[in-house]
C-alpha cells in the first residue's frame, strides 16, 4: 500500500522536537562517562539508592536531555555553520522518525490497539484485554525500532564513503511501547554519535552503522514476538523516497554495479553449445522477474536455474561464457530501465581473520540475491575457493566459503525468487566438495571447440580483420547454429559418455528393455546410485529441475527484451500466461537425455577425483620407499665407516 506524503509530514513537528530535545534515562545501557578533571580527594557523589521496600533493587538514573541537533552539529571542529553532511544527517533522522510514527499509526488502526489506547486514555480498558494490549505495545514499539533503523540506513546509504566505523553493540532496545522505543533509539544514537563521530565522514559512518544494528537487533526480538503478522504481511511504499517498507525485511537501495568488462556477443563463443544456448535462455529467463510480485514466473512454473556449474579443461572457454552471459543481462537490463549486479567472488575474499571469509562470502550473497535488483554471480575457479571438507590442505578460510555457499544455494532458509542466478566454474570440478557441487542445479560442460569448423572458426574470430588471408572453403560460423548444434549435442546424451556409466546403462537396458516408462527409469536411478553412492535424492532434483527447463526449451522473442512493453513490463499474471503458451510437454527422451547428462557429469567427476587420489597415494609410497632406501644405506654406512 501508498504511505501517503501527508501521513507522514504531519509528524514532523513531534520529529523536530525530539531532535531539539526529550528526557530520557537510561534503563539498559550506560551512559558514556564524562571526562571531567578533578582534584584529588574530591568526592565524585554518590549514585541515589531507595529505601523504598520493592525498589531497591531499580536503577535509579538522572534523566539528562537529549540534543541531537547540537550532538550533530559539534563534530565540525567547532564550525559556525551546518555542514551539508550535518545537514543531510539531521534531515534524514527526522525523516526516518516521521516515517516510524506513520507506520506504527497505520499498523494501530490496522490492529486492535488503536481502540485499546483510547480505552486505556479514557480509563475503562477492560482487565481481560490487559496482556493483549500490552502485547500489541511490544508489538508497535519493535515495528517502530526496525522502521527508524530501515529507513534511516536506507536514506543515509547514499552518502556514505569510504570511513567505516565499529560501534559494538547496542543495547537500549526498548520493548514498552513505541514513543519509549524511539526515546531509547535516540538516546542511544546519541552516545553513539558522542563516542563514533569527532568529524563529518565518521558522523555519516556512525549513523549509518548504528541504523543497522538497530534493525538486527528489533528483527531478532521480532522471532519471539507476537501479533506482528499484520506488519509482516503487508507492504508500505514511500514515493518521495522509492522506499518500501516490507516487514522486517531491510531495504536497499536498487542501485547498479560499475561493470569494467569486456563483454562477448554469442557468435563470439565457438563450440560449448549446450553450455552457451542455456546461458542466454538463462539471461532472458531472469529478466521475466517481476519486481512487484517479487517472483518470476519461470520460478513458480519449474525451469529457472538458480545455481549452474560449468566444468572444463582450462581454456576451453568459460570466462568467455561468464562475459558473454553477463553482457547480455546487461544490455536488456539497460533497455529495461532495471538495476543490475554483476560480483565475482574471489581469491581476495578469503582471509587470514576466522570468521571473516564467511562474512565476505555472505556479503557477497547478499549483494546478489537482493530482491529490487537483476544479479549475476560467479564464483570462477571454485576449486581454490571453498575447501573441500576432509582435505588437510583446505584453510579454515576456504572451508568458511563452503559453508556459506552450501546455507546459501540449497539451505533451510533458501528462497528462490527469481531474480539472480549463481554460476560456479572449475578445471578441477572433483577437487570441489561434493555436497556443494550436487547443489548446482544444472551441469554445463564446457569443452571449447571441437569440430574441424568450430577450429576454422575459432581461428577466424581471433585473426581479426586486419589481414588479407583468404577464408577457403569454408561457411563462416555457421556451425555455430545454435538450434541445429543444440539439438545434435542433446540428442548425443540419449546414450551415456562416460564408460562406467554406459556399462550400468547396457546392463539395466538389457535386463528391463527399453526404458519409456517411470518404473523403468526408476530402476535405471538405482542402478546409477548402486554404482555411485554419491548419486542420491539431490541429484533426482537436479534432473527434474533440468527436465522442466527443457519444457521451457524455447527461446523469449528477442523483440520482448528490445520493446520492453510487449512482455517485461506486463502484469505478473500476464507474463506467466505468456510463458504458459509457449511451454512444451515433457517427453521420454527428454529425461532420459537429462539423467545420462547429470549422471554422466557425476561420474566424469568421480573418476577425476578417484583417479587424483591414486595418483597421489602412488607419488607418496614412492616417496616413502625411497625414504626408507636412503635411511638403509645411511645406517649401512654409519655401521661400517
Amino acid at each position: 500500500m501508498e504511505l501517503r506524503e501527508d501521513d507522514i509530514r504531519k509528524h514532523y513537528p513531534a520529529a523536530t522536537a525530539l531532535l531539539n530535545g526529550f528526557e530520557h534515562a537510561p534503563r539498559i545501557a550506560k551512559a558514556v562517562e564524562s571526562a571531567i578533571e578533578r582534584s584529588p580527594g574530591v568526592s565524585t557523589g554518590r549514585r541515589f539508592r531507595s529505601t523504598t521496600p520493592g525498589l531497591v533493587t531499580r536503577r535509579t538514573v538522572r534523566a539528562d536531555g537529549i540534543h541531537l541537533v547540537e550532538r550533530i552539529e559539534a563534530s565540525d571542529d567547532g564550525d559556525a555553520l551546518v555542514s551539508p553532511p550535518q545537514a543531510t544527517t539531521q534531515q534524514a533522522i527526522r525523516r526516518a522518525i516521521a516515517i516510524a510514527l506513520a507506520v506504527a499509526e497505520s499498523y494501530a488502526e490496522q490492529t486492535p490497539l488503536a481502540d485499546l489506547k483510547r480505552a486505556n486514555l479514557a480509563g475503562d480498558l477492560p482487565a481481560a484485554r490487559k496482556t493483549e494490549f500490552s502485547e500489541l505495545l511490544t508489538a508497535e514499539a519493535l515495528i517502530t525500532s526496525h522502521t527508524f533503523g530501515n529507513a534511516l540506513a536506507y536514506l543515509m546509504s547514499s552518502h556514505l564513503g569510504e570511513t567505516t566505523v565499529d560501534i559494538g553493540e547496542i543495547e537500549e532496545v526498548l520493548t514498552d511501547n513505541g514513543q519509549l522505543a524511539l526515546h531509547g533509539a535516540l538516546w542511544e544514537l546519541d552516545q553513539t554519535l558522542a563516542k563514533h563521530a569527532p568529524d563529518d565522514a565518521h558522523l555519516i559512518a556512525a549513523t549509518s552503522a548504528y541504523a543497522e544494528q538497530l534493525m538486527d537487533k528489533a528483527a531478532l526480538r521480532a522471532q519471539s514476538a507476537g501479533h506482528l503478522a499484520p506488519f509482516q504481511n503487508a507492504a508500505w511504499h514511500i514515493e518521495a523516497d522509492d522506499l518500501t517498507i516490507r516487514g522486517f525485511e531491510p531495504a536497499s537501495k536498487a542501485k547498479s554495479t560499475t561493470l569494467t568488462m569486456t563483454f562477448k556477443k554469442p557468435n563470439e563463443v565457438v563450440g560449448n553449445h549446450i553450455a552457451k544456448y542455456q546461458a542466454m535462455k538463462l539471461a532472458k529467463m531472469v529478466m521475466a522477474y517481476d519486481f512487484d510480485r517479487r517472483l518470476n514466473p519461470f520460478a513458480e512454473l519449474g525451469g529457472f536455474i538458480f545455481t549452474f556449474m560449468g566444468d572444463g579443461k582450462p581454456g576451453t572457454g568459460k570466462t568467455t561464457l561468464i562475459q558473454m552471459m553477463a553482457g547480455l543481462i546487461n544490455d536488456y537490463c539497460q533497455n529495461a530501465g532495471y538495476p543490475f549486479r554483476y560480483q565475482n567472488l574471489s581469491t581476495d575474499n578469503i582471509d587470514s581473520y576466522q570468521g571473516k571469509s564467511g562474512q565476505n562470502a555472505k556479503a557477497f550473497i547478499h549483494t546478489i540475491i537482493d530482491p529490487s535488483v537483476i544479479g549475476f554471480g560467479t564464483i570462477d575457479d571454485i576449486d581454490q575457493l571453498a575447501g573441500k571438507r576432509g582435505d588437510r590442505q583446505s584453510s579454515a578460510g576456504q572451508l568458511e566459503i563452503t559453508a556459506v555457499l552450501m546455507e546459501s544455494f540449497a539451505g533451510a532458509n533458501t528462497v528462490v525468487r527469481g531474480n539472480c542466478t549463481f554460476g560456479m566454474f572449475s578445471n578441477y570440478p572433483e577437487n570441489v566438495d561434493d555436497a556443494l557441487r550436487q547443489r548446482a542445479g544444472a551441469r554445463f560442460l564446457v569443452d571449447g571447440p571441437q569440430t574441424r569448423e568450430d577450429y576454422i572458426d575459432i581461428l577466424h574470430l581471433l585473426m581479426g580483420r586486419n589481414h588479407d588471408i583468404p577464408l577457403g572453403e569454408h561457411e563462416a560460423y555457421a556451425a555455430q547454429e545454435i538450434k541445429k548444434a543444440v539439438a545434435a549435442s542433446f540428442e548425443s546424451h540419449s546414450r551415456p559418455h562416460e564408460e562406467a556409466l554406459l556399462q550400468v546403462y547396457e546392463r539395466i537396458q538389457g535386463q528391463i528393455g527399453q526404458m519409456d516408462t517411470i518404473a523403468k527409469m526408476g530402476a535405471y536411478l538405482k542402478a546409477i546410485q548402486q554404482a555411485d553412492e554419491r548419486f542420491t535424492g539431490r541429484a533426482i532434483k537436479n534432473i527434474t529441475d533440468a527436465v522442466k527447463v527443457r519444457a521451457m526449451d524455447f527461446e523469449l522473442p528477442d523483440e520482448w527484451m528490445e520493446k520492453p512493453d510487449l512482455f517485461l513490463f506486463r502484469d505478473y499474471d500476464i507474463k506467466k500466461a505468456m510463458i504458459e503458451d509457449l511451454r512444451q510437454p515433457i517427453t521420454v527422451e527428454m529425461v532420459m537425455q537429462e539423467i545420462n547428462r547429470y549422471a554422466d557429469s557425476e561420474f566424469r567427476y568421480a573418476d577425476k577425483s578417484d583417479e587424483v587420489a591414486i595418483e597421489n597415494a602412488i607419488r607418496q609410497m614412492g616417496r616413502m620407499e625411497e625414504a626408507k632406501r636412503r635411511y638403509l644405506e645411511g645406517k649401512d654406512q654409519g655401521a661400517n665407516p
